[in-house]
């Protein structure tokens, strides 16, 4: 199985001149600025009209503090999902005024979605994260009804989607377009374009609350997954089946069964958390060898020839005839 790289090089070739390394540092600057002023912004309101309305019909303060209680709650959810439009903000800045370039730039070749990729990575992270759910069922058969109604997950169905959309396409953008792109413009190695934002995004997502071999189990799993995102980069030259691979990766989690408690409000079902006590190291290990066969097995659905749900380069050259 052979990636050609013809739509690779044509996006990593489309960056202007003011793509430097000393700009691409000061835009990740600012996008950090944006990312985390709206983060602040919508937590500490988000937690202040939580404790307003807790104390408005006279309910007592969470166990694990306000804070803690709203990030928990359903609408926590959601707000904490909304502040990833903060990341938006910020490259639309840095791209318009650092390297003098339109965002759409950072999406692909044709700065354009591309939906039929998008559609195939979306199908095939959904037929990999129910093998995935299914082995883990085996390893841990601990599942329960989630807390959220029936009627209450449909209500929330659109808006989730939409906001976990908002979640996971800034990170595309930021992590395999901004950064990706920006740094293969000046570095040929792989090992500097593609794996200081892999590294980067995996640490991400270090849990304070997890014991230390399921935080390694998680960061592996993970690691495995952004070489997903990047290879279906490097063949397309279009973040578009990497968005709805991502989709399908985080939808699975908050809407169907969900592994966090704090992310729990709308799944269906809960399986054991895997921030909880009780996993051993070897449930760890099994658990990460679970995360890298499901994405090995993601990227031969999507690279493979011969399968169904191989996705195409997109060489369209923006300003050529159509």
């Amino acid at each position: 199985m052979t990636i050609d790289p013809a739509a690779f090089e044509r996006y990593r070739q489309s960056p202007n001149r003011k793509t430097t390394l000393p700009r691409l540092l000061l835009g990740t600057l600012i996008v950090i600025v944006f990312w985390t002023a709206t983060t602040m912004a919508v937590l500490y309101g988000g937690t202040y009209a939580f404790f307003t309305w807790q104390a408005s019909i006279g309910a007592p303060p969470p166990t694990g503090g306000v804070m803690q209680g709203f990030l928990a709650s359903p609408v926590g959810v959601l707000t904490v999902l909304a502040s990833f439009g903060g990341i938006w903000i910020g490259l639309w800045i840095a791209m318009r005024w650092v390297h003098g370039e339109p965002l759409a730039a950072l999406i692909g070749n044709s700065h354009r979605v591309s939906w039929s990729g998008f559609l195939k990575g979306l199908i095939a992270v959904l037929i990999t994260s129910l093998l995935s759910e299914i082995l883990l069922y085996l390893l841990q058969p601990e599942i329960a009804r989630g807390p959220v109604s029936l009627p209450a997950w449909f209500l929330f169905f659109i808006p989730i989607v939409a906001l976990t959309l908002l979640q996971i396409s800034s990170e595309e953008v930021l992590f395999r377009g901004y950064l990706l792109r920006g740094l293969a413009k000046r570095f040929k190695s792989p090992l500097i374009w593609a794996l200081l934002p892999g590294l980067l995004f995996t640490s991400l997502h270090w849990s304070t609350s997890s014991a230390a071999a399921i935080n390694a189990c998680v960061l592996a799993s993970i690691a495995a997954f952004a070489l997903l995102l990047t290879l279906i980069v490097y063949a397309t030259g279009n973040l578009g089946a990497a968005f709805g691979a991502h989709l399908g990766n985080n939808l699975t989690g908050f809407l169907l069964i969900s592994h966090q408690e704090s992310y729990n409000s709308f799944a269906l079902f809960s399986a054991k958390p895997l921030e909880g006590p009780g996993w051993t190291t070897g449930d760890a290990v099994i658990i990460a060898c679970i995360g890298i066969v499901c994405s090995l097995l993601t990227i031969v659905l999507l690279l493979h020839p011969r399968s169904p749900l191989k996705v195409t380069p997109d060489l369209y050259e923006v300003g050529q005839a159509s």
